[in-house]
């Protein structure tokens, strides 16, 4: 049996697959093509939700997106975690938390397009470029998951949520953190080392991912991983966002 490694997702983390063979009860066993069946549905919903924001948006103005915005995030903030603490619950978490997502990314999106036009469009396909590059790269063999491997993005993702976290601390008192987020050179060095790590994360998922269908996890489990894809993948859309508008910055 393949050695288990660690994804650096906090949704697909070490242990999310303990427990789970289908003797516990729980009837079929998770599959890849039904994770990737999930995963299309979870991305529907996202779709629906950003394009019904992003309407709203050009044909009400932006006053009427700033409630969307709040409850997209924190609403999505909210069911992710429910989701992480229960997930036989994720074919009904799941896609609550991607329709959710959809109405904060539709309304970020369709402000940043204002600002910066054809961004939006750029950052969605970079973002599914990538993602499609990841996978090949991953099922040719050209990228290995070693444990050495897992546990340098492990290490790079958590440095990267310690620089966020501690910079949203000081933007409490006023302090801003000079140069990674503006559009400077290290800004835009930062954010391509962001991109990088998140786009990394991505592998490790495909990775745990496999691990699961192949230990014979509950069929539940297909929804559950389904979002922690969605999770990485929103993920490196805000990123490729923040980038792209670094660079339109500079222009």
């Amino acid at each position: 049996m393949a050695m288990t490694m660690k994804s650096s997702n906090p949704v697909l983390s070490k242990g999310t697959f303990d427990g789970s063979a289908i003797h516990v009860g729980y009837g079929s066993s998770m599959t890849i093509s039904g994770t990737v069946n999930k995963a299309g549905i979870l991305m529907l919903c996202v779709l629906a939700t950003a394009l019904w924001s992003w309407n709203q948006f050009y044909t009400q103005g932006a006053g009427a997106i700033g409630g969307l915005t709040m409850v997209g995030a924190f609403g999505g903030f909210i069911v992710a975690m429910v989701t992480v603490f229960k997930k036989e619950w994720s074919p009904i978490t799941a896609p609550i938390y991607a329709l959710l997502e959809g109405l904060f990314l539709g309304s970020l999106s369709a402000m940043m397009e204002l600002r910066f036009p054809g961004i939006a469009i750029e950052s969605v396909a970079l973002t599914f470029g990538t993602c499609l590059c990841m996978l090949m790269a991953y099922r040719v063999g050209l990228i290995r998951v070693t444990q050495r491997f897992a546990l340098g993005i492990v290490a790079a993702t958590g440095g990267i949520a310690l620089v966020y976290f501690g910079s949203m601390i000081l933007s409490l008192f006023n302090v801003q953190v000079p140069g990674i987020f503006g559009s400077g050179p290290i800004g835009i060095l930062f954010s391509l080392v962001v991109c990088g790590v998140a786009a990394l994360n991505l592998v490790l998922d495909f990775n745990f991912i496999e691990q699961g269908a192949e230990q014979g996890a509950p069929k539940y489990m297909e929804w559950y991983s389904a979002f922690g894809l969605m999770v990485t993948l929103i993920w490196l859309y805000l990123e490729i966002l923040r980038l792209l508008s670094k660079l339109r910055e500079r222009r």
